[in-house]
């Protein structure tokens, strides 16, 4: 009779959760996550789908949206100021990837170590990261100031170079954006190659040492091996941050002069929001989605496939 009883017992939570203690695990996660997840899916899934659905019409504000198909997709690609700020946008990306992260490596390789000393120099270097961006472009283009007593102009003076039009030019304009892009983005990238250095065995670099290796050979065989891992975080960050990149380019220049230093993302803005044509903008933003996404996989790939080799 008592054994009866016990087998028609009423499940309650807390026996739900002694028998099924992963559900249990996962059913707490979610209940933390909900706050979160609601409002990732308010301000982030909910437009994204919705710009999916305008990319495809032709967005009136009062006469109604008109279906359109790939039309807008077309009118991207076929664009030829679509085309000009995919190769600014291209080139801003990879300069500004390059730059950044080898200067952050330099940093982290001059700025490593215990003294007590670093840490003011380090904190110092990191400010750029830590200001807005707005605040950033302001900056710069006072210091671009196109005349021969601007604040870079009188540097450039000192050593018979200048004056420069910095962003006033064609020719300088991208460089100049490109140069402010690679200044607030190395010292974020230090601070994660700092992170890497202190990871890598010191016995190793005795080891070279005794083999009379000398610094270069040390930086080479042990280093960049054990920061390899840093480095592909590193490239699909900076990749990623160039591809968006948008607030010191309208800021400082608005893709001028003559579209010189146009990008995807300022000009995605003055269609939809200048020129009130959403649809192509939301096309834009979706091929923008696309290759980002793309760029993240391959990236992915390229390490799973690396790991790989290593194993085997």
């Amino acid at each position: 009779m008592s054994a009866r009883r016990a087998t028609n017992r009423p499940i309650t939570l807390r026996t739900a959760a002694h028998r099924f203690p992963r559900a249990a695990n996962l059913l707490t996660a979610l209940l933390f996550l909900a706050p979160a997840l609601i409002i990732f899916a308010l301000f982030k899934f909910l437009p994204m789908g919705r710009a999916m659905t305008m990319s495809l019409q032709e967005v009136n504000y009062y006469l109604g949206n008109r279906w359109v198909g790939l039309q807008n997709y077309t009118e991207v690609v076929t664009d030829e100021r679509f085309g000009q700020a995919i190769r600014n946008t291209l080139l801003l990306a990879v300069g500004a990837t390059l730059g950044s992260i080898l200067l952050g490596l330099l940093l982290a390789l001059l700025l490593e170590g215990q003294a007590r000393h670093l840490w003011l120099i380090r904190t110092a270097v990191f400010l750029p990261t830590v200001a807005a961006m707005a605040v950033v472009a302001e900056v710069w283009r006072i210091l671009y100031y196109p005349t021969a007593d601007g604040a870079v102009n009188s540097v450039l003076g000192w050593i018979g170079l200048g004056p420069s039009q910095f962003t006033n030019s064609e020719d300088t304009s991208l460089l100049s954006v490109m140069a402010v892009g690679i200044w607030r983005g190395a010292p974020y990238d230090m601070m994660i190659f700092l992170a890497g250095l202190a990871g890598v065995d010191r016995t190793l670099y005795e080891a070279a040492e005794a083999d009379g290796a000398r610094t270069w050979r040390r930086l080479w065989h042990v280093t960049f091996p054990a920061l390899r891992p840093v480095f592909v975080i590193l490239v699909t960050l900076a990749c990623i941050r160039g591809l968006r990149v948008f607030t010191e380019v309208y800021l400082m220049t608005n893709g001028g002069p003559n579209g010189s230093t146009e990008t995807v993302m300022t000009l995605i803005f003055k269609r939809g929001l200048e020129q009130h044509e959403l649809g192509i903008a939301a096309a834009g933003s979706m091929i923008l989605l696309a290759a980002t996404v793309a760029l993240t996989l391959a990236v992915q790939a390229a390490r799973a496939r690396r790991s790989k080799e290593v194993t085997a």
